[in-house]
């Protein structure tokens, strides 16, 4: 990660990787695109090579995701449990197809570098899936389960050449989703009784969120009401926060509590007795960094990951 001087005054944050030959360099203002459900933020950047290099050849860009399911140290006798499919491809030196509007990233590395720069955008698929990481455990090894996705640029003579590693720059990007917060303006709820053999009465158990959709690092306040009509008395009381995760391609389900609190307040709550209070829970990966199996928000080495968006 690097950061550009601009004008003298302006300093913008960019990604940066350059080929092992040192001929070809890629710039990336971000590397987490956002998907707003309506729109997707586009893959915008630059790509600057030497002057004399490229002697009639072509650069060309794309981007590629892949989906493991399967650990790859399981990988035996030409068994793979992943899938990779190019999702986006272009040619980005000599430019092809209709001229885009820059983006202003673009603009500023353009300015910058000067001829020697060539922009490209690329765009999601609709109903791509978003990038999410399945956090493996001390004793695994080899890449994580999930969805990933990588923007690939490297040169070529044409468009069915695959190129040499040592002129090709391989950059892991992000496709997140956030819900608007304008379609979650509802306040979920749920009510549960609980009766007893040999015993008349129920224990009655009401939760309440203050809202529908949570951001990162928000609190999930849950208002939690108890009617004891039973003969029992309630001695503690537990709120957890539930991830399911379902792998689909191997049916597989599970669940994982990623934040929880356990307490003593009010109890006991004796026969007759109401109790009513908010509790309030913060998922974060922070919190959960050694447990195997939590769904985050995909996975890149130099930047912080988040507890996919996924709450009961």
């Amino acid at each position: 990660m690097n950061f550009l001087g601009l004008y003298g005054v302006v300093a913008v944050k960019v990604f940066k990787k350059t080929t092992p030959n040192g001929k070809l360099t890629v710039y990336l203002g971000k590397r987490d695109f956002i998907d707003h459900l309506d729109f997707c933020e586009p893959i915008d950047g630059v790509v600057v090579v030497d002057n004399d290099y490229l002697k009639g050849r072509k650069i060309y860009g794309q981007v590629s995701t892949t989906y493991r399911f399967g650990r790859e140290e399981d990988e035996v006798m030409g068994l793979k449990f992943s899938k990779e499919m190019v999702v986006a491809k272009e040619q980005v030196v000599p430019p092809s197809g209709e001229k885009q509007e820059l983006t202003p990233i673009q603009e500023k590395l353009m300015k910058k570098f000067g001829p020697n720069a060539f922009p490209f955008t690329f765009k999601f698929p609709p109903a791509s899936p978003c990038s999410v990481t399945l956090q493996p455990g001390d004793d695994d090894q080899g890449k994580p389960l999930g969805v990933e996705y990588t923007i690939k640029t490297y040169v070529a003579d044409n468009n069915d050449d695959k190129g040499h590693k040592r002129s090709q720059v391989n950059l892991a990007i992000k496709k997140l989703q956030y819900a608007p917060a304008s379609r979650g303006r509802r306040q979920p709820s749920s009510l549960v009784s609980k009766g007893f053999t040999f015993s008349t009465g129920k224990l009655n158990l009401e939760v309440t969120l203050d809202k529908e959709i949570y951001y990162h690092g928000e609190k999930i306040g849950a208002n939690v009401i108890i009617s004891n009509n039973s003969r029992k008395s309630v001695r503690n009381i537990k709120v957890y926060a539930i991830q399911h995760c379902e792998v689909t391609m191997v049916n597989g389900q599970y669940s994982k509590h990623v934040a929880g609190l356990e307490t003593r307040e009010g109890c006991p709550i004796t026969p007759g007795a109401n109790f009513s209070k908010v509790f309030y829970l913060v998922p974060l990966a922070s919190s959960n960094k050694d447990r195997r199996g939590i769904a985050l928000d995909g996975h890149l080495k130099v930047i912080s990951m988040f507890s996919s968006s996924r709450y009961l």
